[in-house]
């Protein structure tokens, strides 16, 4: 499908991305902090839905940042709708580069499978799932994954 997905021990692909109100978010800015960075097909589709709305109320020591090839303004038109504070980050162009950088992009499809990062504080990859599109990840997962990483 693509090439492999960034591994775990590696040091995060850095990036800067324009999240729903046009605001550069890069992720290097969050170091010294946990992220849980989160890439997801597309804005208004079912599971994807389901699983930002589970995210809205994931409470933890981590910078949550969620990333799509959808546009800005896509990202701020659903943001408004659901009531989502956390940044949406657009991989709109060029298309698709930072799941690229995370071997998450779908070439024949043209959007990000879900894959999620979590990040330490120093910028490395700890923990790391990739789903094919059209299944969910659980939300636990992350949960235990952020509590075994001091």
């Amino acid at each position: 499908m693509n090439e492999r997905p960034a591994e775990v021990g590696a040091l995060a692909p850095d990036f800067e991305l324009r999240d729903q109100h046009g605001t550069p978010v890069k992720l290097s800015d969050f170091r010294g902090r946990k992220v849980v960075l989160v890439f997801y097909p597309l804005a208004f589709s079912g599971v994807c839905h389901q699983e930002l709305s589970a995210l809205r109320y994931f409470h933890a020591d981590a910078q949550l940042l969620t990333v799509s090839v959808d546009s800005m303004f896509t990202h701020r038109a659903w943001s408004d709708r659901e009531g989502y504070e956390f940044p949406l980050l657009s991989d709109f162009w060029p298309h698709g580069q930072v799941a690229r950088a995370y071997g998450v992009f779908d070439d024949e499809k043209g959007i990000s499978r879900r894959g999620t990062f979590i990040i330490d504080g120093a910028g490395v990859i700890r923990w790391s799932v990739v789903n094919p599109a059209g299944q969910a990840r659980d939300v636990a997962d992350y949960i235990k994954a952020l509590a075994d990483i001091s």
